[in-house]
C-alpha cells in the first residue's frame, strides 16, 4: 500500500521519502526508535505515522472473534472440515476434523480407534460438496500390520454407510488404490517417514489425510522412564513436522495413541475409571499433548459401567479451541462407525 494514499504533512512524507520508505508495510517493519533514526523525524511524529499507517491497513473497524465467526462463508479454508462419514458424529465435532492441525485419538483397546482410523481414510476420497478431499490417505503403521481385511469389508458397504452419496459417486471412487500404508516400528523411521517421504505423496495431491497408528508404540519400546528429557524432544521434533505439513498441505493429521493408568486426580483430561480405581489417560504426558490441536477419547463401556439402553461405546471431546467437553455415543457394525441421534453430553 503506498505511503502517499495517508493523509500525512509534507514533512513527514519528505522525510520518508528520503529514507526511500514507499509502502506502509515499510514503514510498519520498523520499531518507533528504528524510524526515528531513518528518517530524522522527531518521537511525536514518528508515532502519528505509525498511527496513520496501523488504520490505514486495519482498515475503518476492528475485526472481532465474532464477527469472522459470522462471515466464515468468506474464509472457506479456514473453516473446511474433513468428514468422518457419518452426520452425526459430524455434527457433533461441528463438521469433522480441522484440515489444520493434529488431532489425536486415544483410547483402550477393542475402543474403536482404528475402526474410525479407515473410515476417514475412506471418507477423504469423498468429492468435497460430501465432506472429502478429493484424494488419498496415508496409513502408518507403527505395531501392527494394517487392517487390509476390515478395509475391504468396508469399501463394499459404502454405499449403505453413505446414503447421503449419491449410489453412481460412491461407485466411482476407487477406495482400494488410494490409501498408502507405510510400516514404522522405531522412532527414527517414523520420523524419516514424516520428514522425507510424506511430503512427497503430499505435495503431488496423492493424499491429503494422514493417520498414524499408534504414535505411542515406538516410543514406549525406545525410551524408559528415566529418559524423559531425549524422548521429549523426539516427540517435538515429531510434533513439529507433523504441524507443519498439516499447515503446508492443509491435510489433518490424525495420531491414534495408547492409554496409561494413573491415580491423581489433577487433571480434567483423565478418561473413565477403571476397577481399580485408577483412572485413564492418553499416553506420552505433557510433551505430547501440547503439540496436538485436539484430543478425542475413544471408550467403550464394561459391566457396572455400561448404562442400560444406551450404546457401550462414546466419543469424547477432551480438548479443542472449537468445541466444549462433550460425548457422542457410538456404535460399530459391518458397514463402520455410526454415531447415535441424541445420546450427547457435556
Amino acid at each position: 500500500m503506498d505511503l502517499e494514499q495517508l493523509d500525512l504533512h509534507p514533512r513527514i512524507m519528505a522525510a520518508l521519502r528520503r529514507a526511500k520508505l514507499t509502502s506502509v508495510q515499510e514503514v510498519l517493519r520498523f520499531s518507533g526508535p528504528d524510524l526515528q533514526r531513518l528518517t530524522a523525524l522527531s518521537s511525536p511524529d514518528v508515532q502519528h505515522l505509525l498511527k496513520a499507517a496501523s488504520l490505514r491497513l486495519r482498515g475503518s473497524k476492528v475485526l472481532t472473534a465474532l464477527c469472522l465467526h459470522r462471515h466464515q462463508h468468506c474464509f472457506p479454508v479456514q473453516h473446511q472440515r474433513l468428514s468422518l462419514g457419518c452426520p452425526v458424529l459430524d455434527g457433533f465435532l461441528r463438521g469433522g476434523l480441522p484440515l489444520d492441525g493434529i488431532t489425536e485419538l486415544a483410547g483402550c483397546s477393542s475402543a474403536g480407534k482404528t475402526q474410525l482410523a479407515l473410515q476417514l481414510c475412506l471418507a477423504v476420497q469423498f468429492p468435497q460438496r460430501y465432506g472429502g478431499l478429493e484424494a488419498g490417505a496415508v496409513y502408518v503403521c507403527t505395531e501392527d500390520t494394517f487392517p487390509d481385511r476390515r478395509l475391504q469389508q468396508l469399501i463394499p458397504r459404502q454405499a449403505q454407510l453413505r446414503a447421503d452419496v449419491p449410489a453412481d459417486v460412491v461407485r466411482k471412487i476407487r477406495f482400494g488404490s488410494q490409501i498408502f500404508v507405510e510400516h514404522a516400528a522405531d522412532v527414527d523411521t517414523l520420523l524419516e517417514c514424516v520428514t522425507h517421504k510424506l511430503p512427497v505423496l503430499l505435495a503431488r495431491g496423492m493424499a491429503r489425510l494422514v493417520v498414524i497408528d499408534s504414535v505411542a508404540a515406538p516410543f514406549r519400546c525406545e525410551f524408559d522412564v528415566g529418559a524423559s528429557a531425549p524422548r521429549a524432544r523426539r516427540l517435538q521434533s515429531l510434533g513439529a513436522a507433523l504441524r507443519r505439513l498439516s499447515h503446508t498441505f492443509q491435510s489433518p493429521v490424525l495420531c491414534v495413541n495408547q492409554v496409561a493408568d494413573t491415580m491423581e486426580e489433577q487433571s480434567m483430561a483423565w478418561g473413565p475409571r477403571g476397577s481399580d480405581g485408577s483412572h485413564v489417560c492418553p499416553a506420552l504426558g505433557l510433551a505430547w499433548a501440547n503439540q496436538l490441536l485436539m484430543r478425542l477419547m475413544a471408550e467403550r463401556f464394561h459391566g457396572a459401567q455400561a448404562i442400560p439402553g444406551h450404546p457401550a461405546r462414546s466419543l469424547r471431546v477432551l480438548f479443542a479451541p472449537h468445541l466444549p467437553p462433550s460425548s457422542c455415543a457410538y456404535t460399530i457394525s459391518s458397514e463402520g462407525v455410526r454415531g447415535t441421534p441424541g445420546v450427547v453430553s457435556s
